[in-house]
């Protein structure tokens, strides 16, 4: 009896975890699938009553720039994570979760070679090999910028992949610089005060959304290894105590800073909306135009954002137990999850005529 009970509890926790580790992945599918439907199907949506056309593709662009924004968000947000936690005293030593930056690196890659190839073609749909102009990227100022972005993610992913992943913070600022440049052509009016703002704005967003995600990682290895620790012991119950008031600190000093990246965000968008639509016409525009519809429909986003923090930050006060405020903080990811998908949407439509 003493010698099956191990085995046989060993090998049920064994099934139990292969089982949530499936469920995870289920979840995880049905969210992407979900949030891909926005840019897919958002373009109709938004443009309907308008009289405004957009260019061909637009639902295909808007899906491409949303797996792009997510590309970034990911590995930004792991460095970012990871930073906060060498810093939490007491933090369990645990491995960390298996990082996702490579993954998201080929992800951003194959995007970002899609944008491409619509460059290539003049902005429309390529058809055959033969329609692309491949010669012409170099000729052209937004060529150039898709072809920083295709070679940035490719150098992420060989840092990924290296001993120090700490150097995709260079590609990754790469990506957000061009992305910035992208927004805001040479011949748009004070060109450099809208990529100074685009950038701290993507910037700030993608430690936001991909520092939630890692931090909530983070914090189901902490609590794995506590409950391991707990259960006999040893070295594993040794290294694994203190596991929720390292979570704890973690979890605060997170909230701490996504506050100041929440409030440089509202800023910067604040900045950036009033510049594509003058405060005299932008009551009009939210409600009229394809742009002002979507961003009405990213604020209120956003703002479920902000309340969902709200609560997760008072929870962790009150019960001062970091995995009591999980469950705010997992709706929180999956609505970011959505701002991602519409920014992606956000940046396919046409500009708002400057009344």
């Amino acid at each position: 009896m003493t010698l099956t009970r191990p085995t046989a509890d060993a090998a049920d926790a064994g099934t139990a975890a292969r089982r949530g580790a499936t469920r995870r992945a289920l979840a995880l599918l049905a969210l992407v699938a979900v949030a891909a439907l926005i840019p897919l199907l958002g373009p109709r949506t938004a443009l309907t009553g308008t009289g405004e056309a957009a260019a061909p593709g637009v639902a295909g662009i808007a899906l491409l720039r949303a797996v792009l924004f997510a590309a970034l968000c990911v590995p930004a947000g792991e460095l970012f994570a990871g930073t906060l936690a060498r810093r939490v005293p007491g933090a369990p030593q645990v491995e960390a979760p298996r990082s996702w930056a490579a993954y998201a690196a080929v992800a951003g890659f194959a995007a970002a070679l899609g944008l491409t190839s619509l460059v290539a073609t003049g902005n429309l749909l390529p058809r055959r090999f033969a329609d692309l102009d491949l010669g012409g990227l170099y000729a052209s100022r937004d060529g150039r910028l898709a072809l920083w972005e295709v070679n940035a993610f490719a150098v992420a992913w060989f840092c990924a992949r290296s001993r120090r992943p700490g150097a995709q913070v260079w590609p990754l600022a790469a990506v957000a610089l061009a992305e910035a440049l992208r927004a805001h052509p040479a011949a748009e009016h004070a060109a450099l005060t809208g990529s100074g703002l685009t950038l701290v704005h993507v910037t700030c967003a993608a430690l936001w959304a991909g520092g939630l995600l890692h931090v909530l990682r983070l914090l189901r290895a902490w609590r794995a290894a506590e409950a391991g620790g707990t259960a006999g012991p040893g070295a594993a119950g040794a290294g694994a105590a203190g596991g929720s008031a390292a979570g704890a600190t973690l979890l605060g000093r997170y909230a701490r800073v996504a506050a100041v990246l929440f409030a440089v965000i509202t800023a910067t968008g604040v900045w950036s909306s009033l510049r594509r639509m003058p405060a005299g016409t932008i009551m009009d525009q939210l409600t009229t135009t394809a742009y002002g519809r979507t961003l009405l429909a990213k604020v209120l986003l956003v703002t479920a954002v902000a309340v969902l923090a709200l609560c997760a930050r008072l929870r962790l006060r009150r019960e001062r137990d970091p995995f009591d405020a999980r469950s705010p903080a997992r709706a929180e990811v999956v609505v970011l999850g959505a701002v991602v998908a519409v920014s992606g949407l956000l940046t396919a439509l046409p500009l708002p005529i400057r009344w």
